[in-house]
């Protein structure tokens, strides 16, 4: 699943006209880099949520004749319902014998997502691609690299189902737990999809896995060599045409 249902407020001016999605990075639109790379690793069957300017998206997925691949669209129409809502309103469009990729429409990186894809054992409900980037926001694991919370390191504030996590000092959290940085790119387990059965039509990704760590099996993939362009804001445009260029 490619979301790229994202209004891309950071991006404007370029975004007042079009979607985040159809935003050229050296003349190709990051939904085409996105897709022409899944379908390179092995990946044909996707689906797409889309939300601001989706005529747009639609019109050029069909001129091109959905790149040889199976796409479907999941339609966010009435408004946008975030990370874990766009992947619960799309349950239906999916297989339910098959993990699901997640991907991020605006992340340009070297993950050989075939294989990350392959990292999810059965047992797995969710793995979560990470690394050492700087940050403000982490992700907290514990020795076998299962997921026990979240933390802002700027504002002191810590997210978990686990009473001792949320009761442990800031400055001992490195040091009881693995902080790693979320690249957005992450496998999904169909069993977890019983689990949004109570959750509101929008919410995060993030604070599902977060709320739910203690119940399912979500764990961490870190890629230490990870090398990766987050497209958000209009500075990094240049830093992504640079990549592309370096990837060629």
């Amino acid at each position: 699943m490619i979301f790229a249902a994202g209004l891309g407020s950071r991006l404007q001016p370029i975004t007042d006209t079009m979607p985040k999605a159809l935003v050229p990075v050296k003349g190709e639109p990051l939904l085409k880099r996105v897709l022409l790379k899944l379908k390179k690793q092995g990946f044909t069957q996707i689906v797409v949520n889309i939300h601001h300017f989706a005529p747009l998206i639609i019109d050029y997925l069909h001129d091109n004749d959905n790149f040889g691949m199976d796409i479907r669209l999941s339609y966010e129409t009435g408004q946008r319902l975030e990370t874990g809502g766009g992947i619960k309103k799309a349950r239906e469009l999916f297989s339910p014998d098959s993990n699901i990729l997640i991907h991020n429409v605006d992340i340009l990186s070297n993950v050989k997502l075939d294989e990350f894809y392959d990292k999810a054992t059965e047992n797995t409900d969710a793995l979560l691609l990470v690394s050492r980037r700087h940050t403000t926001r982490y992700l907290l694991f514990n020795d076998d690299m299962r997921l026990v919370g979240w933390t802002n390191i700027s504002t002191g504030e810590v997210k978990s189902p686990y009473k001792e996590v949320r009761e442990t000092p800031i400055y001992k959290l490195s040091s009881k737990y693995k902080k790693y940085a979320f690249s957005g790119i992450h496998v999904f387990s169909p069993h977890l999809f019983n689990y949004m059965d109570s959750y509101p039509e929008k919410f995060g990704i993030i604070d599902f896995y977060i709320e739910n760590c203690d119940k399912a099996d979500i764990r961490g993939y870190v890629k230490y060599d990870l090398n990766m362009i987050d497209v958000g804001k209009i500075d990094t445009l240049i830093e992504a045409e640079n990549f592309v260029e370096s990837s060629e």
